[in-house]
């Protein structure tokens, strides 16, 4: 019944959490607000939307007002014909902390989510007094290297800790064809993408497939979605200009990220640290959401005030 999937339907086990929609920066977007406490702002990733947070949110809304945005493009967040660089996406979550009367607040990010996370970091470091950032490092020219077929042996049932193989990151370049082949039939594309980047996909729920699948069957939000992907051009000439952060940033990898962070977060930030979660999957909220929940609190209460 097409009534499970509405947003109100979706909180009814957030306990405190309300719906909202707000007009930033030219677009419409819908967040969910729960809990009392300092700010935590909450940005989803690809193919998902708020729900995301299902696991996590309930629980850090006991010690934070956590909001929880759905990105443009995401949900039932308007869908515009442009805008999807990070910078204007940072933008929107800008308008929308300056609107709910916020003068400093934590940000987390996951995926999609954590490179508009950073964007915001990054061009208006004075809202951001922490930032953390799972599995969603600002796009830099590193991506322009991901080979276009795999080295031999290495895509297999799962993905390839050492070389993985993310071949959706140059499907979703094309334009006008993914709606065509996926409106009505997203559900095959996340149910094979969850299997391939989980370690245990038993994690997430079937409702929870379906939820996405729902969200994303419209060709519209195809179209918007895949505008994301389409963006790491700009977003890496935009990239070039931006200084090292300064805040405390905290990077939370993957089983298949480790790597990379490594490498990236020396360069983007000053007071940095990692934390590798390494028998949990790129969906670390579906698949260990109490670490999580630990490591974030742990990170927000800590006195982090030395540089790395």
């Amino acid at each position: 019944m097409e009534s499970q999937y509405t947003d109100e339907f979706l909180l009814r086990n957030w306990e405190g959490f309300t719906n909202h929609m707000i007009e930033v920066n030219g677009t419409k977007l819908h967040y969910v607000e729960g809990g009392k406490g300092a700010p935590l702002i909450c940005l989803p990733g690809w193919p998902q939307t708020f729900y995301s947070f299902n696991n996590i949110a309930p629980e850090l809304a006991r010690h934070f007002r956590v909001i929880v945005v759905d990105l443009r493009g995401m949900g039932t967040s308007e869908t515009p014909v442009s805008g999807y660089d990070k910078k204007t996406m940072a933008k929107d979550i800008y308008e929308l902390i300056q609107a709910l009367g916020i003068q400093k607040t934590f940000v987390l990010g996951h995926d999609i989510g954590g490179m508009a996370a950073m964007s915001l970091a990054y061009n208006f470091p004075e809202v951001v007094s922490r930032l953390m950032i799972a599995d969603g490092l600002h796009p830099n020219e590193g991506m322009l290297q991901m080979p276009m077929i795999p080295p031999a042996g290495t895509f297999e049932d799962k993905i390839n800790v050492n070389q993985p193989y993310t071949w959706w990151m140059g499907f979703n370049q094309i334009k006008h064809l993914p709606e065509k082949l996926l409106e009505g039939r997203y559900y095959h594309l996340l149910d094979w993408l969850f299997h391939y980047v989980m370690i245990d996909e038993s994690k997430i729920t079937e409702f929870e497939k379906q939820v996405y699948a729902h969200a994303y069957n419209d060709p519209e939000r195809i179209r918007a979605s895949n505008a994301w992907y389409q963006s790491f051009y700009q977003d890496i000439e935009d990239s070039k200009d931006y200084a090292k952060l300064k805040m405390p940033v905290l990077g939370i990898a993957s089983n298949v990220s480790y790597g990379f962070y490594q490498y990236a977060m020396p360069q983007q930030a000053e007071n940095y640290e990692i934390v590798h979660l390494a028998d949990t999957g790129h969906y670390m909220f579906e698949e260990n959401p109490n670490e999580i929940i630990r490591v974030i609190r742990e990170f927000l209460s800590s006195d982090n005030s030395g540089g790395r």
